[in-house]
């Protein structure tokens, strides 16, 4: 019969709140003694390239339920839960637009003026979803590429103030930025501006637009983006190197640039649970030059 491993899946669970910050240092021996666990039997790296940047998540395996149970017994509610798909959702738009789009593309932000301000939360993302139509259309008439777009819908209604704040964000390989305002159509003031990476891509400017949800659709993805690509290796990191990477016996910028030759990192993050026997490494790099 096949042996049976276990892990905490990165989706299911939020590892900030498992994991913990990194231990003070008058905790940190008693934290690190859960690394002799015997019933983990390997690491396994997650790596997640999304244009120039990679991401690598590495994580205990177990042999048993017994160094994991105190974590799945955990009920998750409600508001956690809600911080967890949040979290992810921010963690796969940000990917997608660091796979999908480059500094030759445009973030814009369109308002409407009160003539054509929409009573509704679903007549905003009607007329958002016909501006993307003339996008497409003028797109296939003058030979631009193939229209690509994540978008956000804010909608903020006050009834006590009598105010309705609504606008749009999105993120587009349109060609023109001129011509994009043009087809608006709906006044308002709007800006367009090239998109500007930093060391984590676009990241900024993704987790600006998801901010305060309103409990709403959060965006909106054309189909023909691409995914971010993900591989997953149970050999990369031994117990021992996982350890002295969390000791800081070695130089973990060396190890991780060394391993992804071509990329330099930006960040890490170390961490210890006390849910869990193990530690939790998460490294983000960016493509050199």
């Amino acid at each position: 019969m096949a042996k049976r491993y276990y892990t905490l899946d990165p989706q299911k669970y939020d590892f900030d709140e498992i994991f913990g910050i990194e231990a003070q240092e008058a905790e940190r021996d008693a934290l690190l003694q859960s690394f002799n666990d015997p019933h983990i039997v390997k690491y396994r790296t997650k790596t997640i390239k999304s244009g120039n940047v990679l991401e690598v998540e590495v994580y205990p395996i177990w042999d048993t339920h017994t160094s994991t149970s105190r974590a799945r017994k955990t009920k998750e509610s409600r508001e956690a839960q809600k911080r967890l798909n949040y979290k992810n959702a921010v963690k796969q738009v940000v990917r997608l637009i660091n796979a999908n789009f480059t500094d030759a593309d445009f973030w814009a932000t369109f308002t409407y003026d009160n003539a054509h301000l929409p009573k509704t939360y679903a007549q905003a993302q009607r007329e958002v979803q016909k501006f993307i139509r003339r996008l497409k259309h003028y797109a296939e008439r003058h030979a631009f590429l193939p229209l690509k777009y994540v978008y956000w819908t804010e909608f903020e209604n006050d009834e006590k103030k009598g105010k309705r704040r609504i606008h749009h964000h999105i993120v587009t390989n349109f060609a023109d930025r001129d011509v994009m305002e043009d087809l608006w159509g709906n006044g308002g003031r709007n800006n367009v501006r090239r998109l500007v990476a930093d060391d984590s891509g676009y990241e900024g400017m993704a987790r600006y637009c998801m901010k305060d949800p309103k409990g709403l659709k959060r965006y909106v993805a054309s189909k023909n983006l691409k995914k971010p690509q993900i591989t997953v290796s149970d050999t990369k990191f031994t117990r021992r190197k996982v350890n002295r990477i969390m000791y800081d016996k070695v130089n973990s910028y060396a190890v991780f640039e060394n391993l992804y030759k071509g990329y330099q990192m930006t960040d890490i993050k170390k961490k210890t649970s006390e849910y869990t026997t193990g530690a939790y490494v998460y490294v983000k790099m960016k493509r050199k030059e």
